[in-house]
């Protein structure tokens, strides 16, 4: 039977529409096979890749998964490590001996190094079958954040706002001049004066709302460039 995909490459689908009909395409995450069929089980942007169907969900909360960097919140100080909020159902655990580059004795005090409420960018090194999800502080770009100020967006759209090689992110840090760390798991780290921290805050927010759009680079470059040079403008009025 011939194979045949009925959406196209990008294409917002809902739970249960078909996708393709044969045998030559294989259901990837977020879709199902019904006989020579392959349905969407859940809502979301359509990935063809090769042979794969998969669906690349508009919603959801954030699932750990190995060697990826995350923005946790420390939550709990306890005799071993500290215990953080990954914004996901499952909380993770930065222990002692994996908290510092620096040998922490046992029994010394750690809130000396990570205190509750602060923000730390971790590497998550482990993820149980029972979702125990353990994280290392050792590693290049591995720190706790100063100041700034954390904003939260869905993770499935992070790798739009990272862009191809950090593309993106790039791209919103020079026009910026903002400091940004963005953590896989949704939560974002912006510091820079106010006014450019709100441009960084509005055009992630864009990215994020037209992730499943075409031409996204260029229309941000756009964005920016028009709010960046009506800025300029307005400062060279006030020469």
């Amino acid at each position: 039977m011939m194979a045949n995909i009925l959406v196209k490459n990008r294409d917002i689908v809902v739970p249960g529409e078909e996708l393709a009909k044969g045998m030559d395409y294989l259901p990837g995450f977020g879709t199902y096979r019904i006989n020579d069929e392959i349905r969407a089980s859940r809502m979301g942007i359509v990935n063809v890749d090769s042979r794969a169907i998969k669906i690349i969900p508009l919603s959801g909360g954030y699932l750990p998964k190995k060697n990826d960097v995350v923005i946790g919140k420390v939550i709990d100080v306890t005799f071993s490590g500290w215990r953080l909020d990954i914004n996901s159902a499952y909380t993770a655990m930065l222990m002692m001996k994996d908290g510092s580059s620096e040998y922490i004795a046992r029994g010394a005090d750690l809130t000396h190094y990570y205190q509750l409420g602060n923000y730390l960018v971790c590497k998550i090194t482990n993820v149980t079958t029972q979702k125990l999800v353990d994280l290392t502080m050792k590693g290049p770009g591995l720190k706790k954040l100063r100041d700034g100020r954390i904003i939260k967006v869905n993770p499935f759209k992070v790798p739009r706002i990272i862009g191809k090689q950090g593309s993106m992110v790039t791209l919103i840090k020079q026009a910026t001049n903002c400091g940004i760390v963005v953590g896989q798991n949704g939560l974002i780290w912006l510091q820079g004066n106010p006014e450019d921290e709100v441009l960084a805050v509005k055009t992630i927010k864009k990215i994020e709302e037209e992730a499943h759009c075409q031409g996204l680079t260029e229309s941000i470059k756009k964005f920016l460039d028009k709010e960046t040079g009506n800025k300029k403008e307005s400062e060279g009025k006030g020469e």
